[in-house]
């Protein structure tokens, strides 16, 4: 009974210890340093011994420039262990923070002859200690110490974090390297932090010497780490062949397939270089790649080259389908090219039927699973509702939800029932389906569904006859079918007969997006620009900015302009799905010298 007494007591004296001390640093923090002296002096006088008791006690004093009590009670600490690191630097910058840079010197130089060389805890504690008060050479010198006494040690990260910070560039990138030797799974971290220095401009210092780092050390040791950063290196400078060869190198060596070149020519891709993905591609259907890895190129670079071409060019993309579909015949293994074909038939071409026939025929011919079966009948009701049938359309896509409940592709054929309905005006039933989907597992869906869901919802409150939305829908169903110059007319109309009303600023930004497709810039910024002058304090305004920052480099040729556009993203929308990328865009413009 008496041990749990003792016990119940020790725990109780503790908690109060503890909600003491967090009171204590509540007042440091709210600047009322006397209250926090107050509590510190009663915590120290009854436990002389607690290391952040004293602290605490000193930090008070030094706040309120009671620097002779402060310093009193660190000497007095100091007399009775004189080979404490942490106090001789607690002492140390006791004295800078007075000025007395030369006494601070040789505290921290004192604390430094304390590490002794086959410790490596005291090597990590005492550069803590020094990082604490942002003493980065003090700290560097430490972790440098501790690793070359102690070949088991690895404070690469704290060295190459402190480098960072020190504008040693070389130093840090070495760092990490070497961090990534003995760690490789550390690699997308690393890579992210890499991201802060890199930028997609060639010249730019962290750029040139990261790449002569790692030229360096894949001529002293072939290690395939350094083509793999090199790659990534080549990636983000958007020099794709020159990331081609090393992922060549990558391929060549290791037996995990092409893959890392399939992903490399996608993201060729999706910045517009269908000249170095069609290289990248043709190189795996020159290889011993395995059949379906060679399917994949093929539908990769057809798939681009129809999101990319003119009119003038259809002719010749149907022979090089037909090309793939006498060499590999039109079975099960090429289902996503013949998918991928009857798209190109009704949407390019407006071959509707000839496309649906196309699909009905594959579906009949062939012994299918229920997932290839679902794709197909999904693209014949992408098609039917291209071709404004909504009501068999939603019969195909509720297909595909029954057979495959809580799937991906379910979700999907969910989400397009609701934007079915939408066009078609049954505003109540997408609702009622987009309400579903909002906790979708799939982040891209519930992020579609909460955007439609708020456009109907926020435009029928205002509007009991959703007339504008009606005309909104319709605008977007013209969008979808490719009738770009009718929708931006339909548009139009919401902005004239309903100039005011809530859903004028999505109106704007859709249109502006169509204004781009069809290359009337000087629209597409005076849309944006209405946006940011009457809605500026609207949840697309990010939007606008970001959208006229990338018209205004890539189109309209004023950087300075996009500067200043993605400047305020990064100050007044950190919370922005565009903030990392605008905030590396505008480094790049602003040709950051890297600290």
């Amino acid at each position: 009974m008496r041990l749990i007494f003792f016990y119940i007591t020790l725990f109780l004296t503790f908690s109060t210890f503890a909600q003491s001390e967090q009171l204590a640093k509540n007042y440091m923090q709210q600047g009322q340093y006397e209250k926090a002296l107050s509590i510190y002096q009663k915590l120290y006088t009854k436990n002389p011994g607690r290391i952040n008791y004293l602290l605490g006690l000193v930090e008070s004093h030094q706040q309120l420039e009671q620097f002779d009590k402060a310093e009193k009670i660190l000497k007095k600490r100091i007399e009775r262990v004189p080979n404490n690191a942490q106090l001789l630097v607690e002492l140390g910058h006791h004295y800078d923070v007075q000025g007395r840079s030369d006494e601070a010197k040789g505290y921290y130089d004192k604390a430094v002859e304390t590490y002794k060389n086959n410790d490596a805890n005291h090597a990590y504690s005492l550069a803590q200690t020094f990082e604490k008060y942002s003493l980065l050479d003090q700290a560097a010198l430490i972790y440098e110490k501790g690793m070359k006494d102690n070949p088991r040690a690895n404070f690469n990260v704290q060295l190459a974090k402190i480098y960072g910070e020190q504008g040693k560039l070389e130093k840090m990138f070495d760092s990490y390297l070497s961090l990534l030797q003995m760690q490789p799974n550390y690699i997308n971290i690393v890579q992210r932090n890499f991201s802060d220095y890199i930028l997609d401009d060639p010249t730019n210092e962290a750029n040139v010497i990261f790449k002569k780092l790692l030229i360096k050390r894949l001529q002293q040791n072939p290690d395939i780490l350094y083509n793999e950063m090199l790659s990534w290196l080549f990636v983000q400078q958007k020099q794709f062949k020159k990331a081609f060869v090393h992922e060549k190198a990558i391929y060549k060596r290791n037996d995990e397939g092409p893959q890392g070149i399939i992903d490399l020519a996608r993201i060729a891709i999706s910045e517009k270089d269908i000249k170095s993905a069609t290289e990248i591609l043709d190189y795996i259907l020159e290889t011993s790649a395995s059949k379906d890895m060679k399917l994949t190129a093929h539908k990769i670079i057809l798939k681009a080259k129809v999101d990319n071409a003119a009119k003038r060019e259809y002719k010749n993309i149907v022979e090089q389908y037909n090309k793939v579909f006498e060499e590999y015949g039109k079975s099960r293994e090429t289902i996503g090219l013949q998918i991928d074909y009857a798209h190109f038939l009704a949407f390019n071409q407006d071959k509707k039927q000839e496309a649906i026939g196309f699909l009905k025929d594959l579906v009949s011919r062939e012994r299918l699973s229920r997932f290839q079966s679902s794709r197909i009948k999904m693209k014949i009701a992408d098609i039917l509702v291209l071709d404004q049938k909504f009501n068999q359309a939603l019969i195909y896509y509720t297909q595909v939800q029954n057979a495959l409940k809580n799937n991906f592709l379910a979700q999907d054929a969910r989400f397009k029932v609701a934007k079915t309905s939408y066009y078609k005006g049954d505003f109540a039933w997408a609702q009622t389906q987009l309400d579903v989907l909002k906790s979708s597992t799939s982040q891209l869906i519930a992020n579609d569904a909460m955007e439609l869901s708020l456009i109907i919802s926020d435009n029928s409150l205002e509007d009991s006859t959703q007339t504008a939305l009606k005309i909104f829908a319709r605008a977007d169903l013209l969008a979808f079918q490719n009738k770009n110059e009718e929708a931006i007319a339909t548009y139009e109309k919401i902005l004239v007969q309903h100039k005011g009303e809530k859903i004028e600023d999505e109106t704007f930004l859709r249109q502006a997006k169509l204004f781009e497709k069809e290359k009337q810039y000087e629209k597409a910024k005076v849309n944006y620009l209405k946006i940011i002058e009457f809605y500026n304090y609207d949840i697309l305004v990010d939007d606008a900015y970001y959208w006229l920052a990338e018209l205004y480099v890539n189109a309209l040729g004023e950087p300075e302009k996009a500067k200043e556009l993605y400047e305020k993203i990064i100050f007044n929308h950190a919370d922005s799905i565009y903030f990392v990328d605008a905030r590396k865009k505008y480094r790049t413009l602003r040709g950051d010298a890297i600290n």
